[in-house]
């Protein structure tokens, strides 16, 4: 599985696992449960999930999926802004970590924003729960530049780990101004065995910390929701079934590998359905050539000036 590096240096799945609606009808939960399990087993190791889903009830089922292999996984979960103040978001927190039953989130994002609490009361309640051991890193959900340039001035705000945003075929709204925003700005990244020798041949703390910064990225990777769209109107597209027959696949995984040529963006799909599980995780392999990108852009026409960022 192709991996994305973190503002850390830690590197994810590229492609992840999303669980809105999982949780909300309990005759599913086995299943959902089991498409889940099926999809770390092929590489889709991040799981992204929310407080909201199913009013907690989605991270109850991640925390069953992943009962057994936590050091497997990668676990996303979101918090609601209501929630985001600096007395909320612990007890928020603490919620989470109990449905999930785990220790430690390894990244905790705000759902979205509104007008209060304040972002930078939300940025000091993320660190405070980093420095207690919560939460391994934080990032937001939903946020536009200018939100972004904002959280940014920040003490603290340039910690943030991903921006989590609609992004498909259908949505292709950041790619004006949000997309090169967030991951433009790139450093050389050294080779996973340069980063190894490095470390063993630097001695003393100065040493070890101007080599952590060296490999740190100074973008922010996108995670994309929705990137098979909302409902089935997408994947009845003629254009994109053109496509697939051409690579002998399905109208999702040609939808699934557009969102991931670009660079440094994450894509979770939910699916429940274990063909879709495995489909998914083979849409990793496949490369979309000049002519299949043309053909998309007259379909899906790429944005031409500032629009509202999409949201659901």
């Amino acid at each position: 599985m192709k991996t994305a590096r973190l503002l850390d240096g830690s590197r994810v799945p590229v492609l992840g696992q999303g669980t809105w609606t999982m949780g909300e009808k309990n005759s599913a939960h086995a299943s959902e449960v089991a498409a889940l399990r099926l999809g770390i087993d092929l590489g889709m190791t991040l799981i992204d999930t929310a407080e909201m889903y199913g009013d907690g009830a989605a991270e109850k089922v991640v925390g069953d999926a992943i009962n057994g292999q936590r050091d497997r996984v990668f676990i996303v979960t979101k918090a609601y802004p209501h929630n985001a103040s600096r007395t909320e978001l612990p007890k928020a927190c603490e919620r989470s970590l109990r449905r999930l039953r785990i220790e430690t989130i390894d990244l905790y994002l705000l759902h979205w924003r509104e007008k209060t609490p304040p972002l930078e009361e939300t940025v000091e309640a993320f660190v405070k729960l980093r420095s207690a051991g919560k939460i391994k890193r934080w990032g937001v959900s939903n946020f536009d530049v200018d939100d972004m340039e904002q959280l940014w001035s920040f003490r603290n705000g340039s910690n943030c780990a991903t921006n989590q945003v609609l992004y498909n075929l259908e949505n292709r709204e950041i790619e004006f101004d949000l997309l090169p925003f967030l991951t433009s700005n790139i450093k050389p990244q050294p080779s996973e065995r340069g980063e190894r020798d490095r470390r063993q041949n630097r001695e003393g703390s100065g040493e070890r910390a101007r080599a952590a910064s060296e490999f740190q990225t100074s973008y922010i990777p996108v995670m994309a929701y929705s990137p098979l769209g909302h409902g089935r109107g997408l994947l009845e597209n003629a254009t994109l079934k053109k496509i697939a027959r051409r690579h002998d696949r399905t109208t999702a995984q040609i939808a699934l590998t557009w969102v991931l040529r670009q660079p440094h963006v994450i894509a979770i799909p939910k699916a429940s359905d274990k063909r879709h599980i495995r489909d998914n995780a083979r849409s990793t392999d496949i490369e979309l050539t000049k002519e299949d990108l043309a053909e998309i852009d007259q379909a899906f026409p790429p944005p031409k000036s500032k629009q509202d960022l999409p949201t659901l």
